[in-house]
């Protein structure tokens, strides 16, 4: 597989399979810790992708879990923030007994958390709204979209272990680029611990990386976040119908008897967004996390008739250049509408349809919705600024203590 130029000339260099070729594009950062970064093609977090393909490639994956996990019941559990619609995805199909997914956002109970090395956001809180929630089969299913290392995935099931012991154990991920050294590294760590760990993915490979990449991506000129159009787009705000009963996503727990009525929501969530569309083709932005809900309100804008793609922002700052081959054509670096003194800046990449100007639909959850989303360098800004016109559902989130009451109440009928 070629990489694009910059990449193969700072000595950059993926080798794998023919679907690796298709479910990743190589590109670059500015983290001292890891300066590549492999830009999923299906995700929905860089790139605008179809909401099919989306479904698609995660229900590919879920046929690959499947066959490891022989019929048992599982709990799955998705890794935020770029796994998280994906390792919904996952549960949705699987009917697993529960999808549970980490969270960086503060303010409500957590029963355990872990730390990532690499990640630009290291913290992952378990805020379930029982802890038995992780209990709920023998099998615990691990979501991400790439496998690196496997040391998050280690130290994330020995965490995990220790809180709520599992039989086995399935780490799920769409690219998969251990070296064989790493992937026999890992088993004997498995083993070691005395667990019991396979992984599957969608493509394999490894990536060669030359000595001081942080150090040369550091000095590459970039192209500059927030372009400016001729034109000022405009913001319209629609506050989104929501059950308080119904999880609007992995934070807290979504139970498999949830996970219809989840779809059923979205699907009215969309049906009060389409009377405001007018024949653009329509790119869904979910926030950060909440990546299923606005998937599915994808799905459900895509089959009644409209050009959609879906793709969400990220707390993840990478290089942007606009040139062929390059997966990051442009960006924008705007105000965290949640107050984070530790990350106070957050960014979304592309978010274009070739050829066409493309109406925006926002897709956030209370919590966000501030005056930091709405402010001068918010996302509502830089995006009319840059000619978008963008309409925005606020969607109420889930309250933990609310679910936990009603799930308390629907158990004891």
């Amino acid at each position: 597989m070629q990489p694009p130029n910059l990449c193969r000339d700072l000595g950059m260099h993926v080798h794998g399979d023919v679907a690796l070729g298709r479910l990743i594009a190589p590109a670059l950062r500015r983290n001292p810790r890891r300066a590549h970064l492999l830009v999923s093609t299906v995700l929905g977090k860089h790139i605008p992708a179809e909401p099919a393909a989306v479904r698609s490639a995660a229900d590919h994956l879920t046929d690959l879990v499947a066959l490891e996990l022989h019929g048992e019941p599982c709990v799955v559990f998705g890794f935020a923030e770029t796994a998280t619609g994906l390792g919904h995805c996952v549960a949705a199909r699987l009917d697993a007994a529960v999808y549970l997914q980490s969270t960086r956002r503060t303010g409500a109970t957590v029963y355990g958390e872990f730390t990532e090395g690499h990640s630009h956001a290291t913290s992952h809180l378990l805020q379930p709204s029982s802890p038995d929630l992780l209990s709920a089969a023998d099998v615990l299913v691990l979501v991400d979209d790439e496998i690196s290392t496997g040391a998050t995935a280690l130290d994330s099931i020995r965490a995990l272990h220790a809180l709520a012991p599992h039989r086995r154990y399935v780490v799920a991920s769409l690219v998969d680029v251990r070296s064989p050294a790493r992937a026999a590294e890992n088993t004997r760590a498995a083993a070691d611990s005395g667990l019991d760990i396979v992984f599957v993915a969608l493509a394999h490979g490894t990536v060669d990386l030359p000595d001081g990449l942080p150090e040369r991506v550091a000095g590459l000129p970039a192209t500059p976040f927030n372009p400016v159009a001729g034109r000022r787009g405009t913001v319209e705000v629609l506050s989104a119908p929501w059950p308080s009963d119904v999880p609007d996503g992995g934070r807290h727990g979504v139970l498999a008897a949830d996970q219809s009525r989840l779809r059923d929501a979205a699907a009215e969530v969309a049906a009060e967004l389409a009377p405001h569309l007018d024949g653009r083709p329509v790119i869904v932005i979910g926030h950060e996390e909440l990546m299923y809900l606005p998937l599915c309100v994808a799905e459900s804008l895509a089959a009644d008739g409209h050009r959609v793609r879906f793709q969400t922002t990220t707390r993840s700052p990478a290089l942007v250049r606009d040139e062929d081959g390059y997966p990051l054509r442009r960006g924008f670096e705007f105000l965290s509408p949640e107050p984070d003194p530790e990350a106070p800046r957050r960014y979304l990449y592309n978010a274009q349809w070739a050829g066409e100007e493309a109406r925006i639909v926002l897709i956030v959850d209370s919590p966000a919705d501030t005056d930091r989303l709405r402010a001068p360098g918010g996302l509502l800004d830089v995006l009319a600024a840059a000619g978008h016109d963008v309409l925005v559902a606020i969607v109420p989130a889930s309250d933990q203590s609310e679910l936990a009451a009603a799930r308390a109440e629907a158990a004891q009928q």
